[in-house]
C-alpha cells in the first residue's frame, strides 16, 4: 500500500509540472505574440516630397496591427522648435498607411517628427528628417517654340475694321496759305495811255522818237525830185519841137 501511494504522488507531481510547464509555454507564446503586434517607432518614416509644386512632409506607417498614433511634425531651428507644422492620427497596415502635411520647406531644413501610440510608443522619428537641398518650383519647363501654323496669321479676305479712312475734310489745323503764295495780286489800273503800235515796235528794236521826221524830210525829197525829173523832161521836148 505504501508503495502504491508513494507512485501516486509522484506521477500527480509530474502531472502538476507538465501542465506547469505548457502554460508557461503558452503564456510566452501570447506575450511574444503580443509584442509582435504592438506598434514601435521603427515602423514609421518620414520624408520631405513636392506635390504640384508645392513642398509636403509625408509620414508612413506600416503597423500591421493598426494601432492609432498621433504624429506631430515641428520645424527645428538651432535644435528647439521653432514652430508646429501640424498633428494627424495615422492608423497603419501591412501596405503601409502615409499621411501628408503640407509645407513649403526651405532647402537643408530640419523637422522633428513625433509619434505617440498609446502606452507603446511616446518617441521621435531618429534621425530627424532633413530637406533637400533644391527647393520645390525652381525648375522651369521650356516653352515649346510655336509651329508655323501657330505663329504666322492667316490672311482675311475682308478688310479689317480697324484700317483708318482718309478724312474728306480738310484738317483744321493745318496753317492757311499766305496771300503771296497762293494768288499774285492783281495790276493796279493806270491812267497813262498806252504806247502806240508803231511805238512800241519801235521801242523794241532800238529806234527813238526822230524816226518820224526823218522819214516825212526824205518823201519830201523824193517828191521834189520827181516834180524837178517831169519839168525837166517836159522842157527838153518843148526844145525839140522847135
Amino acid at each position: 500500500m505504501a508503495v502504491l501511494s508513494i507512485f501516486r504522488s509522484t506521477a500527480a507531481r509530474r502531472g502538476v509540472r507538465a501542465v506547469g510547464v505548457a502554460s508557461a509555454s503558452v503564456a510566452l507564446a501570447i506575450g511574444a505574440a503580443g509584442n509582435a503586434l504592438a506598434c514601435d517607432i521603427s515602423e514609421f518614416s518620414a520624408a520631405a516630397a513636392c506635390e504640384g509644386g508645392k513642398g509636403v512632409i509625408t509620414v508612413t506607417d506600416v503597423d500591421p496591427a493598426g494601432i492609432p498614433a498621433t504624429v506631430s511634425v515641428y520645424l527645428q531651428n538651432n535644435g528647439a522648435d521653432a514652430k508646429k507644422v501640424g498633428e494627424q492620427v495615422v492608423k497603419g497596415s501591412r501596405e503601409g498607411t502615409t499621411i501628408t502635411f503640407t509645407e513649403d520647406w526651405k532647402p537643408n531644413a530640419e523637422y522633428r517628427i513625433h509619434v505617440k501610440a498609446d502606452r507603446y510608443v511616446d518617441e521621435d522619428i531618429k534621425p530627424n528628417l532633413v530637406t533637400p537641398a533644391t527647393a520645390c518650383g525652381t525648375e522651369e519647363t521650356p516653352s515649346p517654340s510655336p509651329t508655323p501654323s501657330q505663329s504666322s496669321p492667316v490672311p482675311s479676305d475682308t478688310p479689317s475694321d480697324e484700317t483708318p479712312t482718309p478724312s474728306s475734310t480738310p484738317s483744321t489745323s493745318a496753317p492757311a496759305p499766305a496771300q503771296s503764295e497762293s494768288t499774285a495780286p492783281a495790276a493796279a489800273p493806270s491812267n497813262a495811255p498806252s504806247p502806240a503800235a508803231g511805238e512800241s515796235n519801235l521801242a523794241e528794236t532800238g529806234a527813238n522818237s526822230n524816226t518820224g521826221m526823218i522819214v516825212g524830210i526824205a518823201a519830201a525829197l523824193v517828191v521834189v525830185g520827181g516834180g524837178a525829173v517831169f519839168f525837166g523832161m517836159r522842157r527838153r521836148g518843148a526844145n525839140s519841137g522847135r
